[in-house]
């Protein structure tokens, strides 16, 4: 038992939290590439990103290990993304600072999505068993590269209407 669910069911509700995070999260990176601010999906990129975080420590084994050090730095990325969205409304500095957290939490989301696609799926696996594999590191660089280059457009291209934050 996890929090008074059975813990296979815990770990479901754990993926499907982080599936959503992670597809309207990249629409909602889509609208900032495009320059729009996109608010209903952007509340649910947060608050399913802050879910998938928030959930994740319960699960076994709970010792401080690097999918937690993760959860806590992709924690505090989005409060400082929270904050610069719904408190200073994305107004002088808080636009790219927004930009950048999001994207952290939003990377961070993709990179375990990344490793666990690598441990979960058999075509993947086959081809990188351990995350350790060379095509394992290209797939987390490949990430990595497109994030950089989408959260440079992003913090030049998002202009959104402070008021409407």
């Amino acid at each position: 038992m996890t929090w008074g669910i059975p813990t296979d069911l815990f770990v479901k509700i754990h993926v499907v939290l982080s599936l959503i995070g992670i597809a309207s999260g990249l629409i909602v990176l889509l609208g900032m590439v495009g320059g729009r601010l996109l608010g209903g999906l952007t509340a649910l990129f947060l608050a399913t990103t802050v879910l998938t975080s928030v959930t994740g420590f319960p699960l076994p084994p709970v010792v401080l290990d690097p999918p937690r050090i993760v959860g806590i730095i992709s924690l505090v990325a989005l409060a400082v993304a929270i904050a610069a969205l719904y408190l200073f409304h994305l107004s002088g500095a808080w636009r790219w600072i927004y930009v950048v957290t999001a994207l952290v939490a939003l990377f961070f989301n993709c990179f375990v999505g990344v490793i666990q696609s690598f441990d979960k799926i058999a075509s993947l696996h086959a081809i990188g068993p351990t995350q350790d594999a060379p095509v394992v590191h290209i797939a987390q660089l490949v990430l990595l590269a497109i994030f950089i280059v989408a959260g440079i457009v992003a913090v030049i291209r998002f202009h959104p209407n402070p008021t409407t934050a």
